[in-house]
């Protein structure tokens, strides 16, 4: 499994807009082959920062995610909204179990 954490930071003013935007992509990206998890959360005590938690079953298909026209566009939306450099981790991790 990979997991991808992208933490950034936006205007306050336009936090909003950069946030309907991951949302507006949940679907498309849910419905991609090899897509966990898609989450996207507003910091709680800051208004500038924006997580988006992605989980992959493998490296490939987070590679072909980057090449979707769905990336594309929240790059072309949200990237002039960004007040800073991106952050971009990314884990490769093994699902010990999944208590419910």
């Amino acid at each position: 499994m990979v997991i991808v954490i992208v933490d950034f930071t936006t205007a306050a003013a336009d936090r909003a807009a950069a946030l309907t935007q991951l949302d507006s992509e949940h679907d498309e990206i849910r419905a991609l082959p090899g897509n966990l998890a898609y989450r996207v959360y507003a910091s709680r005590h800051d208004d500038t920062a924006v997580t988006l938690v992605h989980e992959w079953a493998d490296e490939q298909s987070f590679a072909d995610y980057q090449r979707t026209p769905s990336f594309a566009r929240s790059g072309r939306v949200i990237r002039p909204l960004m007040t800073g450099t991106p952050v971009s981790r990314r884990f490769r991790a093994d699902l010990l179990e999944t208590v419910a």
